[in-house]
């Protein structure tokens, strides 16, 4: 009796407790909040990134409080978190091209102290023996006091960089005046997605 009791109550435990929730992203499932630097982060928007009809990762923004616009995003205290979950195999030189391209879109003082601190993260990719491969999930974290924490399937991928406008052109690649991907751009904010035909 004393046994079936116990198996009783342990099954009710797990019966009573909530499953963590998340958003299901072709196959790829990105909880709804997420715990960085002891500090509980919500799912502010996700989405898929195309390049042309092809589904390259899934992706994620966390944040303290969700944020509707750019300028609120990047004035955001406390950290912050993008998560992105590869949907295909991708080169690391492909990746390491891709966000060079884009953060040199930013003008001026952003870019001048961001482009060496890209030129280390790219060379940490391309540096991957086998590239991105289709499920691997790169964290890239803003933590105070630290910098930009970057790890690839939970391993640091390069050491933290301290500067806060590092981070800042980072997220401007997928938030910027010329987003990577506008669709994704707006599913990060929050906003409602709009249909796109694609090809796995």
């Amino acid at each position: 009796m004393s046994r079936f009791r116990t198996s009783l109550a342990a099954a009710c435990v797990m019966a009573c407790t909530p499953a963590m929730a998340s958003v299901n992203m072709e196959g790829v499932a990105l909880d709804e909040s997420v715990l960085v630097a002891g500090q509980n982060l919500k799912l502010n928007g996700a989405g898929i990134s195309f390049r042309l009809i092809f589904k390259v990762y899934a992706m994620g923004l966390y944040l303290l409080d969700r944020k509707a616009t750019v300028q609120d995003v990047l004035a955001t205290d406390g950290p912050r978190r993008l998560v992105i979950t590869m949907l295909r195999d991708v080169s690391g030189e492909d990746f390491n091209e891709a966000i060079l391209s884009f953060v040199s879109n930013e003008a001026g003082d952003m870019q001048a102290k961001s482009i060496g601190h890209v030129l280390l993260l790219g060379k940490a990719i391309a540096s991957q023996p086998k590239g991105l491969r289709k499920g691997d999930t790169l964290t890239m974290d803003w933590v105070p006091g630290t910098g930009t924490v970057i790890e690839l399937n939970k391993k640091p991928l390069a050491e933290p960089m301290r500067d806060i406008t590092f981070y800042n052109a980072l997220l401007n690649i997928w938030l910027g005046d010329k987003p990577a991907d506008p669709a994704l751009k707006t599913k990060l904010l929050g906003r409602p997605p709009q249909v796109r035909t694609a090809i796995n």
